[in-house]
């Protein structure tokens, strides 16, 4: 596929706190990328001016992942992300919130959320950069 088509392919964003708030386990889970949903709280959807912009950012960081999703053929992800958390949870003594902070995944989209021209200049497995 190329970079063109693979950038050209969108996310669906869904807005639901029930499933968000089911799914919370270890920390608040405001997003979540699901391939091909992005799943939302509804404030960001309907909480004002504030929560709106601070949602476009959440939806970017979770195209990031959507992107990282296509590029492991999406179960490669999963796996992949399990296993650095499970990593992390044992190397930061069970601290889940430093476990999921230090997967390569999500440093590589904290680390753009903000940028909202990335992904259209993103390489391909850039989160590898990550790992080390």
């Amino acid at each position: 596929m190329g970079r063109k088509r693979f950038i050209l392919m969108k996310p669906i964003v869904l807005y639901s706190d029930k499933f968000l708030s089911s799914i919370s386990i270890f920390m608040m889970v405001g997003g979540i990328s699901l391939f091909p949903f992005i799943i939302l709280r509804e404030k960001y959807r309907d909480g004002g001016e504030w929560w709106v912009n601070r949602g476009k950012r959440t939806i970017n960081h979770e195209t990031i992942h959507f992107y990282q999703q296509l590029e492991l053929l999406i179960v490669g992800f999963y796996i992949i992300y399990v296993l650095f958390y499970l990593i992390n949870a044992v190397k930061y003594k069970f601290n889940m919130q430093k476990a999921y902070y230090a997967i390569p995944f999500e440093k590589e989209a904290y680390n753009n959320q903000d940028d909202f021209k990335y992904l259209s200049k993103r390489k391909l497995f850039a989160w590898v950069k990550n790992i080390f």
